[in-house]
């Protein structure tokens, strides 16, 4: 991420070249119409966008997308949107989307900090999932870390009053960060004595079993707003 802290504009990616593949361009080319959402500079009526009304969660950064897509299958009576730039992702995603009928699953291909800006409206949202973002593990990058305040204003804002913020980290000193960042906002209560543990909804990754076989932490970080 990019920080107005640090005088440049907040991002929520930095950009890196992905295969993709013929079956994940092909998803892509025939799932975004059906459930992508274009950028655009407007709010977008989400219940209009669902076609329905339900609770609304959005997910920012959802890589390739597995887990977006099982949260959506075992939750039918919750609406998902997940913003990524990424176009293996999201070819991806589309590809599970199809295979498991989901309809209650929407992709913006955009950067998520234009999207909070200008597509969503305020109290909008009833939750945001950030899962396992970049770490930036490297000192002098830190700065780069999606989770930092300017973000997190915006993210408090766009949701109703009760809704949440969970974050999830395998990298213990963004955990800290992550702690740190939510608490010091007056509007973010945290829902748990400390660090949380994994809620129900949030799957366990292969990659996650793996490293806490390996005695590696995962730490969950859930706030409400107040």
């Amino acid at each position: 991420m990019e920080n107005p802290a640090f005088g440049r504009a907040i991002r929520s990616f930095v950009l890196r070249q992905g295969h993709l593949s013929a079956g994940q361009q092909r998803a892509m080319d025939e799932g975004m119409p059906k459930w992508g959402i274009e950028y655009q500079a407007v709010a977008v009526d989400l219940d209009q966008a669902f076609g329905r009304q339900a609770p609304k969660i959005l997910e920012i950064g959802f890589g390739m997308g597995g887990a977006t897509a099982e949260i959506a299958a075992a939750h039918p009576e919750r609406d998902y949107l997940g913003v990524e730039v990424h176009s293996p992702g999201v070819g991806n995603l589309c590809k599970l989307i199809a295979e498991k009928e989901l309809s209650n699953l929407r992709l913006i291909r955009h950067d998520a900090v234009e999207v909070l800006d200008n597509m969503l409206a305020d109290g909008s949202l009833d939750g945001v999932h950030i899962f396992f973002p970049d770490p930036w593990h490297k000192k002098r990058h830190n700065k780069r870390r999606l989770i930092q305040a300017p973000l997190v204003e915006k993210l408090v804002k766009k949701l109703k009053p009760g809704g949440y913020l969970h974050a999830a980290t395998d990298w213990e000193d963004y955990a800290i960060q992550i702690m740190e960042v939510f608490s010091a906002n007056h509007d973010l209560a945290n829902t748990a004595a400390g660090y949380a543990p994994r809620p129900d909804y949030r799957p366990l990754t292969k990659f996650e079993a793996r490293g806490i076989k390996l005695g590696h932490g995962v730490w969950d970080i859930i706030f409400s707003r107040k």
